[in-house]
């Protein structure tokens, strides 16, 4: 499944637009997560654990996004939009959305 940004793929041509598709992913920052994120904040540096929580919610969102399009028999997904937003009470979750073009290619 090819998975871009762009409007268009160079050196493909689209056949059939199938649609727009979606994935979304919902992560809870734990307290001791907050925690080694304020101590980074504070003496600088990059917090890996939050980095990596966004990562592993980026690439689900992606891989729902990417299931979706091949249940309607697409080669690829253009368009593609990723979205990031904090929810919850206090702020403690944060949402990964992505949506696309699912397209049937040449």
């Amino acid at each position: 499944m090819i998975i871009t940004t762009t409007p268009a793929l160079e050196g493909h041509r689209v056949q059939e637009y199938l649609g727009i598709v979606t994935g979304e992913a919902i992560i809870g920052a734990n307290i001791l997560k907050d925690f080694m994120a304020g101590i980074r904040d504070i003496v600088g540096g990059r917090s890996a654990a939050y980095e990596k929580a966004l990562r592993s919610a980026r690439e689900e969102a992606l891989r729902e996004m990417a299931t979706e399009a091949q249940a309607r028999n697409a080669d690829a997904v253009i368009g593609v939009d990723l979205d990031y937003e904090v929810l919850g009470t206090g702020n403690g979750m944060l949402m990964v959305s992505v949506s696309g073009t699912a397209v049937r290619l040449e």
